[in-house]
């Protein structure tokens, strides 16, 4: 794989990457906000610099919130909060996971908000995710498979950079961790869209009839997962109903 960086003044650094595999030009946006277009080996470097400042607007829409700063309170997930602290006798920076605590302890010589104390709260946040979507996205898959009569042949959970969730042909389902950050309902969204994928492969108006067989707004639900990005964000936690099928 080849890849290459460049600046453009109204989006910044892009990274560019070739690969073999690709067919078309596409725009991911990591975690911390930063632009990747992947684009066909046989494509020069400028077209995917072109197609990058050609969605400069969308970048620039869905990058919004990509790089907030961690704080001490944040919520994580659906149990965990950030919990920052400064050590006069620390002399690194350390992040562990304590109960349904992310604890960031750091030097006096550092902030919160300095690079490299986020960079440990991120990656440690990220293990607050990935321990709660194990726990609870396979029993909330199983029982909705249950209620709904789909069958399914195991579940993996992923760090995803721009897909919620994935079906394969041998019915096996991988969840993106970052589901812990949607709404109750907008998760039982993905999992039966998913659930979905196990009888109808292709998206289309039988996998939609399927789909809103047992989910008659989902549609409307389809909508509503374009506010979201499978990044981590810090959240302000407020009561939530838990949807059931």
């Amino acid at each position: 794989m080849a890849t290459k960086q460049i600046q453009i003044p109204e989006i910044g650094t892009v990274t560019l990457y070739k690969r073999k595999g690709n067919r078309t030009l596409r725009i991911t946006i990591g975690a911390g906000g930063e632009v990747r277009v992947s684009l066909p080996y046989w494509l020069p470097y400028r077209a995917g610099e072109q197609f990058a400042m050609s969605k400069a607007n969308w970048i620039a829409a869905n990058r919004t919130g990509t790089s907030k700063t961690l704080a001490h309170g944040s919520g994580i997930g659906k149990a965990h909060r950030l919990h920052f602290e400064m050590q006069a006798m620390a002399t690194k920076v350390n992040a562990r996971i304590v109960s349904n605590e992310v604890r960031v302890s750091f030097p006096a010589i550092y902030s919160a908000e300095d690079r490299i104390v986020q960079l440990a709260a991120h990656k440690a946040s990220i293990r607050a995710l990935r321990k709660e979507a194990a726990a609870l996205l396979p029993q909330r898959l199983e029982a909705l498979a249950g209620q709904t009569g789909h069958i399914y042949n195991g579940v993996t959970i992923k760090q995803l950079k721009s897909r919620w969730g994935s079906c394969n042909s041998n019915q096996e389902i991988t969840l993106n961790l970052f589901l812990m950050q949607l709404p109750w309902h907008l998760i039982d969204y993905v999992l039966m869209h998913e659930l979905t994928h196990t009888r109808v492969m292709q998206h289309g108006a039988p996998f939609w009839k399927a789909m809103e067989e047992y989910m008659p707004d989902a549609r409307q639900l389809r909508k509503q997962m374009s506010s979201y990005q499978p990044v981590l964000l810090p959240i302000q936690r407020a009561p939530e109903r838990r949807s059931m099928i």
